[in-house]
This record gives structure tokens, C-alpha cells and sequence, in this order.
């Protein structure tokens, strides 16, 4: 067996077809008309960039924006953001004061929450979402706590403090029965909300999955996260089947060649940048235009066995995209290593370079 020498630096790339971005949120935001899109953009915009997704989605059609905490949100505003921005997960160590003054909206689900908004001395009242947990436990006040948050918000926005902007929530999105139990209770909190003296300017309850299936669930706007980079947030569709295109393909150059009965060829990518390990056997790159079985997964590289087609140093492999070229999509490699896209994409390492097409 021969070993053709290696390609210096190798390098994957995830290739961000920001076109395709834009007609996903174009595509959603027509769905849900009348109702508004809040695109989400934690963690990074699932992998994908924030500031371009970001970009992207707000001159396909959505009109504000969602990240998990402050810092994410100044990001935004130093970019030169203006939309409304909601940021929801805080610690004891949050900036609040910092992100009042940008105008950041600060999800709260707890008094101590509000009391550190008292606290922070920022110049301007704060701009609240009230959050009743409704089953998800993902954060939110229970409905036990709910009357004394939504009275302490009271007593704050009389004083100046914050602006009560909304009531939200979360959905388990488990069943259908589950979800309207959710959207029952979400009702009845904000009923009972009303009824101390809140008054909300909009609610939100649904993401992907609500906003796709379940209009009584809009509210005033939809929180689309995974659908709005290509998608299904259902077991029983896929993201081409809603209309959805994937945004992110990976990629990865061909690094050596393994001459014998048949080749071998070495990619520059492994699970350093974030290839699951699990599921190898079933799983297959494309490479020339052929799908690869993948022989094993290292930290730095990946093997793949290409039978008796012609490789050659250079070569570029797709571990996933949108399927149009017969490549997997994510949402296959996720069934094959046991998980969901939304971990394929968010997984893809930092140190692998986003390049930015469309």
C-alpha cells in the first residue's frame, strides 16, 4: 500500500449559504402572517454566525431578535442592531445595567431577577418578558410564583423601574395534548396577570414547532430557531418537506490517499470540530460525486473508503448539506449518530471557518 503525502494545512470549512437563510425566514414569516417572526440567533446563530444570520434574517422579514444572554445582545448593538433584541438567561453575574442602557429586553422569570434590575441604577426603565413556566421547566415562574413576579413588576413599572412588554413562555412541544395544556395555562396566567394590573404590549408562546402547526399558538410573534436554518422541528417531516432549505454545509479537502484494492482517503476534519464518533457505521461522506462509507473518526481527521473511484490529494468531501448533490443532510448524519440537527450544526467547532455564500 502507497501513503501520497499529506496536504499542508488542511483546513474544513462550513459553507453559509445565507440566501438560503433568507428564504427560510421569508418562507416562515408568510406562515405565520399576521403574527411577526423573532428570529433566533443563540449560540452563535446555532453555529452559523451571528452577526451575518442576524443581518440575513432581518432583511428577509423578521423584526426583531433572540439570544440567550446580554453579552450576545451587545454584540448586536455594537454592530449597529436597532430591532427590538430579547435576552433571557441571566446569572448572578449579569451586566444588567449594561444591557438596560442598550435597550436590550430582558426575559425574567424571578424576583431576584428583578431585584438586580432595581438595582443596576441604569438611566432608563428596563423592558421586561415575563416568563411563566407552562411544563418545560426551562426556566419561567411557576404558576405558584407567578402572582408575586408579575405584582413586584407591577409595583416596579408605577415607580419607573422597567416597562412591562410582554408574557411569555415556552412550550415542551412533547404532544399535541401536551402543548394545548400549555397554551391553556398560558392563558390563564396571563388572565391572571391582567387581573393584578399587568399590562402586556405583546405575548409570545411558540418556536418552530408550535409556529409551524399550531396557529392559535402566534400570539403577537413566533421564536423561529432551527427551522429558520433549514430544519424540521417534527419526527414525522423533514425540513425539504416544509419548504425548508439547510443553510450550513461542512466540508472537508481529501489529506492523503490510501492506495491499494481499493482507496482510502483521509479528510482534514474529525471530532475536534465537532463530527460525532457514534454511529460511524452507517454513516457516508460525498465525495466525487459518490457516497464514502466512514471507516473510523479521529481527533483531527476522519478515513473514509472510496472503493475503486479516483481520489486525489485536494479533493473536497461534504459531510453534509442541503441533498441536492445526493450528500447527506444534517438531519440524516443526525439520525446516524443518534441526535438531532440542531446539534450537527451548533456542534460544528469555532475553529473550523465559516465561509459565507448567497
Amino acid at each position: 500500500m502507497t501513503i501520497v503525502d499529506a496536504v499542508a494545512e488542511p483546513l474544513p470549512r462550513a459553507v453559509i449559504d445565507l440566501a438560503a437563510l433568507r428564504h427560510n425566514v421569508a418562507h416562515l414569516t408568510r406562515l405565520i402572517a399576521p403574527a411577526e417572526t423573532m428570529l433566533a440567533v443563540k449560540a452563535d446563530a446555532y453555529g452559523h454566525g451571528l452577526l451575518p444570520i442576524a443581518e440575513a434574517g432581518l432583511q428577509a422579514g423578521a423584526t426583531s431578535l433572540a439570544v440567550l444572554e446580554i453579552p450576545a445582545g451587545l454584540l448586536l448593538r455594537h454592530a449597529g442592531v436597532t430591532v427590538p433584541l430579547l435576552a433571557w438567561l441571566h446569572g448572578q453575574d449579569t451586566d444588567w445595567r449594561a444591557g438596560i442602557e442598550a435597550d436590550i429586553e430582558l426575559g425574567v422569570s424571578a424576583a431576584w431577577q428583578l431585584d438586580a434590575i432595581a438595582a443596576a441604577g441604569a438611566d432608563r426603565p428596563a423592558v421586561v418578558h415575563l416568563k411563566v413556566d407552562t411544563g418545560l421547566s426551562r426556566n419561567g415562574a411557576t404558576r405558584e410564583e407567578w402572582p408575586g413576579l408579575v405584582e413586584s413588576a407591577v409595583d416596579l413599572q408605577r415607580r419607573g423601574v422597567v416597562r412591562i412588554r410582554a408574557a411569555w413562555s415556552h412550550l415542551a412541544d412533547a404532544s399535541i395534548t401536551a402543548d394545548a395544556a400549555a397554551l391553556a395555562e398560558f392563558r390563564a396566567a396571563v388572565a391572571e396577570a391582567e387581573a393584578l394590573g399587568a399590562r402586556f404590549e405583546a405575548l409570545h408562546l411558540a418556536a418552530s414547532s408550535a409556529g409551524i402547526r399550531m396557529p392559535e399558538a402566534r400570539f403577537s410573534f413566533v421564536r423561529f430557531g432551527i427551522a429558520a436554518y433549514g430544519f424540521s422541528p417534527f419526527d414525522d417531516s423533514t425540513g425539504a418537506e416544509l419548504g425548508l432549505i439547510p443553510v450550513m454545509r461542512l466540508e472537508a479537502p481529501v489529506t492523503e490517499v490510501h492506495v491499494g484494492g481499493t482507496a482510502r482517503a483521509r479528510l482534514g476534519i474529525g471530532y475536534a470540530d465537532g463530527v460525532p464518533t457514534l454511529g460511524i457505521a452507517k454513516t457516508s461522506v460525498l465525495l466525487n460525486g459518490r457516497r464514502c462509507p466512514v471507516v473510523e473518526v479521529a481527533a483531527d481527521s476522519m478515513l473514509v473508503d472510496a472503493g475503486r473511484s479516483r481520489v486525489e490529494l485536494g479533493d473536497t468531501a461534504i459531510l453534509f448539506g442541503p441533498g441536492t448533490a445526493g450528500e447527506p443532510t444534517a438531519e440524516q448524519y443526525a439520525d446516524w449518530a443518534e441526535t438531532i440537527a440542531d446539534e450537527m450544526v451548533t456542534g460544528v467547532a469555532a475553529r473550523v471557518p465559516r465561509v459565507y455564500v448567497g
